[in-house]
């Protein structure tokens, strides 16, 4: 799988140099066991992902920073945006604008519909 066309993928064995700042929740596509892997460089998690490609929905979106709907808002996406889709758990899909964010939760049926190719 190849990353979206805005970032690179890093190359060779990554590692950090020192203590990093801990970003405001619903910034960077970061949490404590999971990642965007254009972050691996520079922040370290259990695990980074490969995001998949998707699209909003014709309603726009507004970010949950927890998998609750009375969780705290984040940004708010335009409908139709393109996203990244980063974790998928129940009914909450866990998505980004990128990795320099912004980043939360959605309800999966806020995205379009995965088309056959």
């Amino acid at each position: 799988m190849t990353a979206p066309s805005s970032y690179s993928l890093p190359e060779g064995i990554v590692g950090l140099k020192g203590p990093v700042a801990k970003p405001a929740p619903g910034t960077l596509p970061l949490r404590g066991d999971l990642a965007h892997v254009a972050l691996a460089e520079d922040y370290l998690a259990a695990h980074y992902v490969i995001p998949q490609l998707r699209s909003l929905g014709a309603a726009p979106a507004t970010l949950k920073l927890a998998m609750r709907d009375d969780a705290e808002d984040g940004a708010t996406i335009a409908a139709g945006e393109q996203i990244e889709m980063l974790d998928v758990a129940g009914d909450w899909a866990w998505i980004a604008c990128g990795p320099k964010g912004p980043s939360g939760y959605v309800r999966l049926s806020m995205l379009e519909p995965v088309r056959d190719a």
